[in-house]
């Protein structure tokens, strides 16, 4: 029968497992200073007890808690889902738990406001993915024994900043539309109030200027396939228009259902590009070339730049570190002769 988990000790899982006090102590806090035998038997024998280490105490004695955070506004985001993942799977691996809060409820719009949601947890770091501006982003200053790395479109001056290259992937991919022969390329991007789509769109604008391309007129979206599927019905009928680069896949699968209902073929009559790789393994015989994100890779990355601070490194701050995005050609671009 289990004891109940407040009475079990120390002592009572050293007795069950035959061992020392010391031993039980060392496989608590992870030491590699026991063999695997008695490892596994001092491990039976919390499970059969019921026994957990106090992690407080273990704190106290570690500096740690093997714990990190995670701030952000919405989890069902593909972005947002793999970057969690990245984070979870990664902290897994080093022995961290992972605590997540959302930020939809957060009156102050400043990260100052968003670190106070989790000031009184045990945490060794947190990372904020931000996804909008907030008051103090070049103000904010991080608690001193609190590491903080904010997954930011743009470098923060006092905290360490990565994120995906939503620039670096428009550029890229408006550059390959026009090697392609394309005189211009229209853009489908995402809501105002992202930073991402503001980035791409920014990056859009800058490779057609580049070249003394026609700017054409800009096409807002919301992230979602019907925006696209609109957008396509409306692109269908820009005469001028034989490339179209959209800001995430679903609304460059959506634009590339609309231009079809409209009677364009894709590539044939107009190409399109995504942007996330977002529908592999979604969509059945994806014919969508895209600019793939890789968001668990940010997601890991992230979470070792809260471990390298914890471990004393100063990283750089006032500079972003970038994941580059990598192309995936599936086949709905043509080359004009």
């Amino acid at each position: 029968r289990l004891m109940a988990r407040s009475s079990v000790s120390l002592q009572d899982v050293a007795k069950e497992a035959g061992v020392s006090p010391q031993t039980v102590s060392r496989v608590a806090n992870g030491s590699a200073a026991v063999r695997p035998e008695t490892q596994s038997r001092v491990e039976e024998a919390m499970k059969k007890l019921g026994y957990r280490p106090n992690y407080a105490a273990r704190a106290l004695k570690s500096g740690r808690f093997n714990n990190i955070g995670v701030l952000l506004s919405h989890m069902s985001a593909f972005g947002n889902a793999r970057i969690l993942e990245g984070i979870v799977s990664t902290a897994a691996k080093h022995g961290y738990s992972t605590t997540i809060r959302t930020l939809d409820t957060l009156q102050d719009r400043s990260l100052a406001g968003a670190l106070k949601l989790v000031e009184d947890l045990p945490l060794d770091g947190v990372i904020v993915i931000m996804e909008r501006d907030f008051s103090d982003f070049n103000q904010f200053m991080p608690p001193q024994n609190l590491p903080v790395v904010l997954i930011s479109e743009e470098p923060a001056d006092n905290c360490v900043t990565i994120d995906s290259d939503s620039y670096g992937c428009s550029t890229a991919a408006v550059d390959y539309l026009l090697s392609k022969r394309h005189h211009t390329v229209y853009h489908i991007a995402g809501p105002s109030t992202s930073r991402a789509a503001q980035s791409r769109i920014r990056g859009w604008h800058d490779a057609l200027a580049q070249v003394g391309a026609a700017i054409p007129p800009l096409y807002i979206g919301d992230w979602g396939a019907n925006s696209g599927y609109q957008a396509g019905l409306a692109l269908a009928h820009e005469k001028e228009c034989t490339a179209v680069y959209a800001a995430n896949d679903q609304m460059a699968y959506g634009a590339m259902l609309g231009l079809r209902a409209a009677g364009k073929r894709v590539p044939e009559d107009i190409s399109i590009i995504g942007v996330d790789d977002s529908l592999e393994g979604m969509v059945p015989r994806l014919e969508l070339t895209t600019m793939r994100l890789r968001f668990h890779e940010l997601g890991r990355e992230a979470f070792a730049m809260i471990e390298r601070q914890h471990n004393g490194e100063k990283i750089a701050v006032g500079v972003k570190t970038v994941i580059p995005p990598e192309f995936v050609d599936r086949g709905s671009v043509r080359e004009l002769k």
